[in-house]
């Protein structure tokens, strides 16, 4: 089923995202924390893969595992830097095939050690051009697109980050899912910039809980995406105090109050990146859907 139609529902939501161990031995411990997830009845469930696609084949067994085994309803990223049409469309037959129709359509970034050279043969420059391919070739599959409440860290502006999700969404995609933020408000200032420019499309916020400083540190240079000073300041006083069981314990207090403040305000609903963390993930979702 079109994730978009399961937002007819109506309820606030959660949903949730897990990647895929980079070892297959890993792999026993990975489904046993989705299954452990799966209690908190996720609307969905999406699956990263790799720069370059270096796991896609990895994502594909899981989101086909997901679906089958765990009755849980995936979307698996699809991301098109370096793609060609022929390997797109073969991976798309393969999850029309195991009965999974959602994706998350995006441009992506190559693997370090593996640069795309200027000569290299592209059929895909940005995210857009994925999305109307995949809505031509594949009509009935739904597809979500990327948005970025403080801007795509390429974009020259604003105004140019959000013509280009107008044009994602323009050329078929179903809904946003945000980047990571710590700050609600650049959420809603999204959202009303969004609706300003025609977007209709409902945004799902993205929310990353803070387990560990090492790896909030090395997300946000990557994403591009901020932190509140004060934030900052109070999780590197906790490490001082209490190291990481402290960091984390304040670091799931603060996502705890960014859902209750989002859903409060009328978000329809909560995509959570678990970074695989079951347990802390549902104690910090306890009573809240």
């Amino acid at each position: 089923m079109r994730i978009v139609e399961l937002f007819e529902r109506g309820n606030p939501f959660i949903s949730l995202e897990f990647f895929p161990p980079k070892e297959q031995v890993d792999w026993p411990g990975f489904f046993r924390c989705a299954e452990k997830l799966r209690s908190i009845n996720p609307l969905f469930v999406s699956v990263t893969y790799g720069a370059g696609g270096s796991t896609q084949s990895h994502t594909l067994e899981i989101v086909t595992r997901l679906k089958r085994d765990l009755l849980l309803e995936p979307m698996a990223h699809l991301t098109c830097v370096g793609a060609t049409e022929a390997g797109i469309l073969a991976f798309l037959e393969e999850l029309r095939s195991v009965g999974v129709d959602n994706i998350l359509a995006l441009r992506g970034d190559p693997p370090q050690d593996q640069p795309l050279s200027v000569s290299a043969k592209r059929d895909f420059t940005y995210a857009s051009d994925l999305v109307s391919f995949v809505r031509k070739s594949f009509p009935e599959m739904g597809i979500g697109v990327a948005g970025y409440p403080e801007g795509h860290p390429e974009a020259s502006s604003h105004e140019a980050d959000l013509n280009a999700l107008t044009c994602k969404l323009g050329a078929g995609g179903d809904f946003v899912v945000t980047q990571l933020f710590f700050d609600n408000s650049l959420y809603w200032d999204f959202v009303r910039r969004a609706r300003n420019a025609g977007v209709e499309r409902p945004i799902i916020p993205g929310i990353m809980p803070i387990f560990s400083l090492k790896v909030i540190r090395k997300v946000l240079s990557l994403c591009g995406a901020s932190i509140p000073a004060d934030f900052m300041a109070n999780l590197e006083a906790a490490n001082e105090r209490g190291g990481a069981d402290a960091v984390q314990a304040l670091g799931m207090a603060y996502a705890r109050e960014q859902i209750k403040g989002l859903l409060e305000k009328g978000a329809p609903g909560i995509h959570l990146y678990t970074l695989n963390r079951d347990e802390a993930c549902l104690r910090l979702l306890d009573g809240l859907f």
